[in-house]
């Protein structure tokens, strides 16, 4: 039984990707959307990642634009190809998708037995447009984990945590819709930290791909130390974690609603954990365990860079 991951393919998206590979969970498809960068780069990290990995999952260009709002990427703090690195970058490689992301994930959900789970990781623009069009189809997912969103404060803005504010009126047309949402938010995963010295052995696992995920796990890492941290949240692979082992983790029901409107609050998700003042509609990662969570996102990077 495969799972779906609808992505905007940065680093720690690829990151996320190969925890889930090294957890054993099979991937049917995967889903690419605007977010870390503009779609056509978004394509050309998932060809340069499939190159150096070797996935043999197909891979399906999605939406390039929000729901109604203007494009807003991260590319402003994580570089035009959206992957920050101390040297070495993916190759270059051309777009090769294999159709949309519409139509194959439509196709995933008519034809697959069993329960269906999708870990997004990016805005919910290509999981709002399912609901939206074939909502028939939306109220099959079982489960749909999602990096993003904040109980506390922002990272992209104040308020916001940028795969939120990216398209707010996708999070609250999946909200509206009732899909099964599971929020791994920034406060959760800000307790996943890692450090430049976690890259060391990384570097030193001597594999083929060794010294390009070292750079780019570097990479992301420095822009917490450009800022005058000590670490930077593992964002999505800590999404990955909570996704294939749920033991490790405590979602626990909520409401959750999006702000749509404000030039300070729009993007932000409100969070109401008091049954007595709403209807709770979906769940949030409130707690868990991140010694254990960050050793196996680090394993699984050290596991890769030691492949020959």
């Amino acid at each position: 039984m495969g799972v779906w991951i609808d992505t905007d393919m940065g680093f720690d998206d690829i990151a996320a990707i190969l925890v889930v590979k090294h957890l054993g969970l099979e991937i049917d498809g995967v889903s690419l959307v605007f977010g870390n960068t503009e779609l056509g780069q978004v394509c050309r990290n998932a060809a340069g990642a499939t190159q150096v990995f070797g996935w043999n999952f197909p891979i399906y260009r999605g939406r390039h634009k929000p729901v109604l709002a203007e494009i807003e990427t991260a590319a402003g703090i994580l570089g035009e190809t959206g992957i920050p690195t101390l040297g070495l970058n993916l190759p270059v490689c051309e777009d090769n998708t294999q159709g949309c992301a519409f139509t194959a994930l439509c196709n995933w959900l008519e034809n697959t037995c069993g329960t269906k789970r999708v870990l997004a990781l990016g805005p919910l623009t290509n999981i709002a447009a399912l609901a939206l069009a074939r909502p028939d189809l939306a109220a099959q997912i079982d489960e749909l984990v999602w990096m993003g969103g904040g109980v506390g404060k922002g990272n992209h803005t104040a308020s916001a945590e940028f795969n939120a504010l990216a398209d707010p009126e996708a999070l609250a047309i999946v909200l509206a819709h009732e899909l099964p949402l599971k929020m791994v938010e920034l406060d959760f995963c800000r307790k996943i930290l890692a450090t430049p010295d976690d890259v060391h052995p990384i570097r030193a696992a001597g594999g083929a791909n060794a010294a390009l995920i070292a750079d780019m796990t570097g990479g992301f890492i420095n822009i917490a130390i450009s800022r005058g941290r000590t670490a930077m949240a593992l964002y999505d692979p800590a999404a990955a974690v909570a996704f294939a082992r749920p033991d490790l983790v405590r979602f626990d029901r909520a409401f959750i609603g999006a702000e749509l409107c404000g030039s300070m609050t729009r993007g932000r998700t409100v969070v109401e954990t008091r049954s007595s003042h709403a209807t709770f509609n979906a769940a949030y990662a409130a707690d868990g365990d991140a010694e254990a969570i960050l050793g196996i996102i680090l394993d699984t990077l050290r596991t890769e860079a030691a492949k020959s």
